[in-house]
């Protein structure tokens, strides 16, 4: 598989030919590149925080890493096996000057990457990340002298830090959740889910817990995407032994998909909409997601009288809309939830505590909550097109096609029709349209995504 560059960091499968994969020349050349970036900010600190998921390449990857950036002269703090969210808390908690997170979030074992963090422990912005790239390919980077080689430092508790940081949010009620008696299962998908989430599930008072693929070995049982196809296993287990609900993550944490004690999907959309409609029932304010998630989320935040707003796909998008906002909370809906009362990143801790608290105190069983929210479905289609298409064109002419509908064009090009939406933008490595579509019937919206299809391909 090609090696991918982008803005938010370098990935690829291990093994091959440099600048084929994921190979060490390319992850020494990346890191430094991302090292000289660091340096120049001239910020007093020189530590970088590490942390990694429990791919089988993590390991060697690690090792890379460390090295380069103590032969930058930079100092690491490694943190070990440890979820995207705590390697973001560790940053600020060190006051560190960055941080690199090794996973390849829901890809398969054969993948992995470098996720680059700034002093916040939120990721890079584009002008940051184009400059990266533009180092890397130059080579323009300087390893220190002997005098100044860095060290690295372990701290293997950030895990425990990072629960103890959701614990003490003030939307969070462990005394309920203790009280409510909740069974609860957790598929990891062995990776770095499988030592946290039990141990938060603990320490908040759950005192049943079903664990699936908790080893921490880096063997996902399945595909680690949390979606619902891949979901099977847990899925029977709920039902089959009587929990209230299931948790499944992907194999860096910043994920979470919900089960319903029937063994039915909660829905992924439909992780941000029930916590934030948690959130805001306490503290109303203004929400966020990117212009592909679900549209259930404006209609429970506009339920309390508070503003929606729609963010260009991407998580550092969404986190610089929410500040812009001042959202209390947001996300995107792959059930990644932002709570900025935690940190400005994706953190399936938060959204677990904060939805076993909303469960608890609701009285409702999981399928009862969920049936108290819209019932959207969406339709994701993708269209090729020759290589020397001018996209650009094409997505200017279906704006003027459907010039009578509220139309965002941000991120690609968003049509809001009263009771649906489609949102089509280009890929920026392929002549291809991905084509989202959200109707209040899966058939309305696969006939909403067919029929744009066919605008374009006219």
């Amino acid at each position: 598989m090609p090696l991918i560059k982008s803005i938010s960091g370098i990935r690829g499968t291990i093994g091959g030919k440099a600048g084929e994969g994921l190979s060490p020349l390319d992850i020494v050349k990346f890191t430094a590149a991302y090292a000289t970036l660091i340096l120049s900010k001239n910020n007093p600190s020189k530590t970088i925080v590490v942390g990694r998921d429990a791919r089988i390449s993590g390991k060697m990857v690690l090792d890379v890493v460390t090295g380069t950036l103590t032969g930058m002269g930079l100092d690491v703090v490694d943190i070990g096996l440890a979820a995207t969210p705590t390697t973001e808390l560790a940053v600020t908690m060190e006051k560190a000057a960055g941080g690199i997170i090794l996973t390849a979030s829901h890809n398969p074992a054969q993948w992995n990457a470098l996720k680059l963090l700034n002093e916040k422990g939120e990721f890079l912005n584009a002008a940051e990340g184009n400059e990266i790239l533009q180092i890397a390919a130059q080579e323009s980077f300087s390893f220190a002298g002997i005098e100044n080689i860095g060290c690295v430092r372990s701290d293997p508790f950030y895990a425990q830090k990072h629960i103890e940081q959701v614990l003490n949010l003030s939307l969070v009620d462990v005394d309920a959740i203790r009280k409510a008696n909740f069974t609860v299962a957790v598929d990891a998908v062995n990776s770095v889910g499988g030592i946290v989430i039990p141990q938060l599930l603990s320490a908040l008072g759950v005192k049943r817990i079903i664990e699936l693929n908790t080893k921490p070995d880096g063997l996902f049982a399945h595909n680690p995407e949390p979606l619902p196809q891949h979901l099977t296993e847990i899925a029977s287990a709920v039902k089959t032994q009587k929990a209230d609900v299931g948790f499944a993550v992907d194999p860096d944490v910043d994920r979470l998909a919900i089960i319903t004690e029937t063994g039915e999907m909660f829905g992924e959309e439909y992780t941000l909409v029930s916590v934030a409609d948690y959130v805001l029932s306490q503290t109303p304010g203004n929400t966020v997601s990117n212009m592909s998630s679900t549209r259930a989320l404006r209609d429970v935040t506009e339920k309390y009288g508070c503003s929606y707003a729609a963010a260009p796909v991407g998580e550092v998008n969404v986190v610089e809309k929410m500040k812009e906002t001042q959202a209390v909370v947001g996300g995107e809906g792959n059930g990644g939830i932002i709570y900025p009362a935690s940190h400005y990143g994706r953190d399936a801790l938060v959204g677990v505590a904060l939805f076993l608290t909303q469960l608890a105190k609701s009285g409702k069983t999981v399928s009862e909550l969920r049936a108290t929210y819209p019932n959207y479905y969406m339709a994701k289609k993708r269209l090729d097109l020759a290589p020397d298409t001018d996209v650009d064109a094409l997505l200017e002419s279906i704006k003027k096609q459907y010039a009578a509908y509220p139309i965002n064009d941000t991120d690609g090009v968003k049509i809001d029709f009263p009771d649906r939406w489609v949102h089509f933008r280009k890929s920026n490595t392929e002549p291809i349209i991905r084509i989202y579509a959200e109707a209040p019937t899966p058939e309305k919206a696969d006939e909403l995504a067919h029929s744009v299809m066919e605008a374009i391909q006219k």
